[in-house]
């Protein structure tokens, strides 16, 4: 078995893919040790020390290191430990699969968003899930719908994504810009 890397616009971040599937369906995302817990792959990724993120795509997986940590001598650890994962067919979560745990639902309720906006939403999110997503997911990370009020959408992004220093000129250039050219009712867009 090989395991490819890829670099992300994040420095800090790392894209690792298996050449096999990761996610059947959806992501996750741990963004600190506590959160690994339901994983035991993402789990010991964070005992390396100096793991700050793990984000699980479909065919890849992106770490993030913490500032100052040189890529050259963790990403061995990192394919390594990759490596002997998949090789032994491990489960990617605690229980075997991802039935073991909950993940926090989209709420959407917390923005307010007005029932009269059903069809505008609805096409925010086919223009995220059809066009952003897939490109995100091309740089190691995902991006998430959270509501829209009044004209802002907000957007949450993970994976390689989160904390990207070019981060902000995506969400403002490529997907406000996207989002407002297909709906004109989007004013902004918003990390959340």
């Amino acid at each position: 078995m090989y395991i490819e890397t890829e670099t992300t616009p994040n420095p800090a971040t790392l894209k690792f893919l298996p050449g096999r599937q990761v996610m059947a369906s959806g992501t996750r995302d741990f963004a600190s040790p506590e959160d690994a817990s339901a994983s035991p792959l993402a789990e010991a990724l964070f005992d390396l020390g100096d793991v700050t993120g793990v984000f699980f795509g479909s065919d890849f997986i992106s770490v993030s290191v913490a500032p100052g940590v040189e890529w050259a001598q963790m990403k061995p650890q990192v394919v390594a430990m990759l490596l002997d994962h998949f090789v032994s067919e491990a489960p990617l979560f605690a229980g075997g699969d991802a039935s073991g745990f909950s993940v926090p639902a989209d709420d959407d309720a917390d923005f307010g968003e007005d029932p009269a906006d059903a069809d505008v939403v609805a096409q925010i999110k086919d223009l995220i899930e059809t066009r952003v997503r897939p490109a995100v997911a091309g740089d190691g990370g995902d991006i998430v719908y959270r509501g829209f009020r009044e004209g802002v959408v907000f957007l949450t992004m993970q994976g390689a994504c989160a904390g990207c220093p070019s981060s902000t000129a995506t969400l403002k250039q490529g997907i406000e810009s996207l989002l407002k050219h297909y709906v004109p009712e989007v004013s902004e867009v918003r990390a959340a």
